[in-house]
């Protein structure tokens, strides 16, 4: 064998290693490209999910603010503002227990789901849609104080005095009950996020 054909072998086993080598190196770069991707929607999709946040507190506020409202007339299931006056422990409110079942909360109103929600829409600028359900933390509809009733209740001493009293173990303050309502407030936001907050008040 001539050193001129040594030459030539050496040359073709070069070149399929520099081959070798690009084609490793391309793979690596689709590689990193692709992590990155991932990472950037990853960090995306995390600050929906934070700005969804406030977007849910509001869901709340409205809330609040319907039941400070209506606060005399609470007794009784009000579907269409998304208001129930049991506890309801049979609901699954995120819809991740029974997938399927006809024991969830219709978020979409798309009359999947038995239990209605008030829909809110959108709050802000970030097109963010809220929807909210409040349940009075009750075990029957009715007044509080039924004696089939069993309510989380808060009970405060009412303003009076017992001084003109005969005896004091007799003639206490009157005492006022407040019941204890439960908010759930659900957000999707632009890419479809879902964010829930929930939120126990005393009224």
């Amino acid at each position: 064998m001539t050193g001129a054909t040594r030459r030539g072998r050496q040359k073709g086993v070069v070149l399929m290693i520099a081959l070798i080598v690009l084609v490793a190196m391309t793979l690596a770069g689709i590689g990193m490209i692709r992590s990155i991707d991932t990472g950037t929607m990853v960090a995306g999709n995390i600050g929906f999910r934070q700005s969804a946040a406030p977007t849910a507190d509001s869901g709340v506020e409205n809330a609040i603010a319907w039941i400070v409202a209506n606060a005399t007339g609470l007794t009784a299931d009000i579907p269409a503002q998304g208001y129930y006056s049991t506890r309801q422990d049979f609901v699954d409110l995120t819809g991740n227990k029974t997938e399927g079942g006809l024991d969830g909360v219709d978020w979409n109103n798309d009359g999947t789901q038995p239990i209605k929600v008030k829909t809110v829409g959108s709050i802000d600028g970030t097109g963010n849609q809220v929807a909210y359900i409040i349940h009075r933390l009750c075990s029957v509809t009715g007044s509080i104080n039924l004696p089939t009733q069993s309510c989380s209740t808060n009970s405060s001493t009412g303003i009076g005095s017992t001084q003109d009293a005969p005896t004091y173990d007799n003639q206490g303050l009157l005492l006022t009950n407040r019941v204890y309502y439960r908010i759930t407030s659900r957000v999707v936001g632009p890419k479809n996020t879902v964010s829930y907050v929930q939120a126990v008040i005393l009224i």
